[in-house]
């Protein structure tokens, strides 16, 4: 962390100033909605006390239906001013490692005060839309409430309970109702998912791992797949985060934008789709990419994962941008949407925070709280951060893999090369999952290339597994 810049503590003053913060009663303005009736649900990681989001569904008709995403107000905590503000603003990000999470903000307003917690009332800004038959939104709008969480939930148990993989969570079963609004709203993301699809977006399928203790030894790695209830939240996000944008613009308000820039290596993209006896155009295009994609789901689904992280790495990260009403900013070129930001996760992201206080504002009829240069200043260094946090979830994730596999060395694997740079040469194991540098064997190889490996060395310490080709 340190080596990323990035602070480790909070400063003292910060930390003596939540002694004077305790949850009061939430008094519910003019400028503001009363939904603390509905039935709200937080959907999350088994583990996660940050709860950024609620959501609920309305029938509107059989086929069509209301969404309503809430957004915690950490503004109304986290100010400009505030003393909390200079750790977000240098950190940008919570950083979530196997061994230790580094929070943004402090535990006591991330998984508390300002967490869209269980069975409290909380302050939150509304973004609603309506779901159309085909999966488009037909209309949208924004506004300020209180809601309260009836169920605090998590994907792995509601995505298998609908992917009728699994008994219904009892969370569920105590709420009344609430069973049929989750088929409701799975129904609304697959419709959603599919626009989306047949607009370009990218059908990617990588393995996630985390590791599991026993105490305080790494005894395995695990797979983390997706299912329904990933997709209810991947999906509402993705709308929540377009209506935003969109809104911002009609105030005449400046964003900062989430983009993907269209891919440098297409060129390798093209080469590794002819390997698979599959043609793509000279140029880049995101829906022949997917139909692409597809035939490999379908024909290959072992071996589908291992293409998805190679076309990830080819396609190049995510950055942030500032966007000017009336001027064409870049999109998304995977998730094949135009105009993105990043708004629904303000207690772990510093730009979704910054989003939240341009949305206030535009909301009050106020001016931008951000010049147009203070915004880019903000995005390029939330870049910066980001990737550096990814880099320290990377080290530690790969520190992990090097403890539990230290004493496989001189055992062979099947993987595949995820990474091809004058800085070095990168391989993913295909079981167990986990990736380290190609010390040995690695000229005239690229990214996608099948091989066959040895392990040679590990460093628990600096993070390092070691693999040389097998002749």
């Amino acid at each position: 962390m340190l080596g990323k810049g990035f602070l480790i503590d909070f400063s003292v003053p910060s930390l003596a100033s939540l002694d004077g913060l305790q949850e009061g009663k939430t008094a519910v303005s003019e400028q503001m909605r009363d939904l603390r009736e509905l039935s709200w649900c937080s959907i999350d990681n088994d583990d996660s006390r940050d709860l950024d989001q609620l959501s609920v569904a309305t029938p509107t008709t059989p086929q069509t239906a209301k969404i309503l995403i809430a957004i915690a107000d950490v503004d109304s905590i986290v100010n400009k001013v505030s003393p909390f503000e200079e750790h977000a603003k240098h950190n940008t990000t919570s950083v979530y490692t196997a061994a230790l999470i580094f929070p943004m903000l402090p535990e006591k307003l991330s998984t508390d005060l300002t967490s869209l917690k269980f069975d409290a009332d909380r302050m939150a800004v509304i973004v609603e839309f309506v779901v159309a038959a085909d999966g488009s939104i037909q209309e949208s709008d924004i506004y300020q409430s209180v809601v309260h969480n009836k169920a605090k939930l998590a994907y792995n148990s509601v995505g298998a309970w609908l992917d009728q993989q699994g008994a219904m969570p009892e969370a569920i079963r105590l709420v009344s109702g609430l069973d049929e609004n989750l088929r409701l709203q799975a129904s609304m993301a697959k419709k959603m998912k599919t626009l989306r699809y047949a607009n370009g977006a990218l059908y990617l399928e990588t393995i996630e791992t985390h590791p599991v203790f026993e105490g305080d030894e790494v005894r395995d790695v695990k797979e983390s797949k997706e299912n329904a209830a990933k997709d209810i939240i991947q999906e509402f996000m993705i709308a929540a985060n377009s209506i935003v944008v969109r809104f911002l613009n009609s105030k005449n308000f400046p964003t900062i934008r989430r983009v993907v820039r269209v891919p440098k290596r297409w060129d390798r993209i093209v080469e590794l789709a002819g390997e698979w006896k599959f043609r793509l155009p000279a140029q880049p295009d995101s829906k022949e990419l997917d139909k692409f994609l597809l035939a490999v789901k379908s024909s290959d689904p072992v071996r589908f994962p291992d293409l998805s992280l190679c076309v990830i790495k080819l396609l190049g990260p995510g950055e942030y941008v500032v966007g000017l009403p009336g001027n064409d900013t870049e999109g998304h070129f995977g998730l094949a949407v135009k105009d993105y930001t990043h708004s629904t996760a303000p207690n772990r992201r510093y730009p979704d925070l910054i989003t939240q206080r341009l949305l206030k504002a535009a909301l009050s009829g106020m001016k931008s709280p951000y010049t147009q240069d203070e915004l880019k200043e903000i995005a390029a260094r939330c870049t910066t951060m980001e990737d550096g946090a990814k880099k320290v979830e990377r080290q530690v994730e790969k520190s992990t893999a090097a403890l539990l596999y230290e004493n496989r060395v001189g055992e062979q694997f099947d993987g595949i090369i995820t990474g091809a740079s004058d800085k070095g040469t990168w391989v993913r194991v295909l079981y167990p999952p986990m990736e380290g540098k190609l010390v040995s064997g690695f000229e005239a190889m690229d990214v996608g290339n099948r091989i066959r490996v040895q392990l040679v060395r590990t460093d628990v310490e600096r993070g390092f597994i070691d693999f040389r080709k097998v002749k």
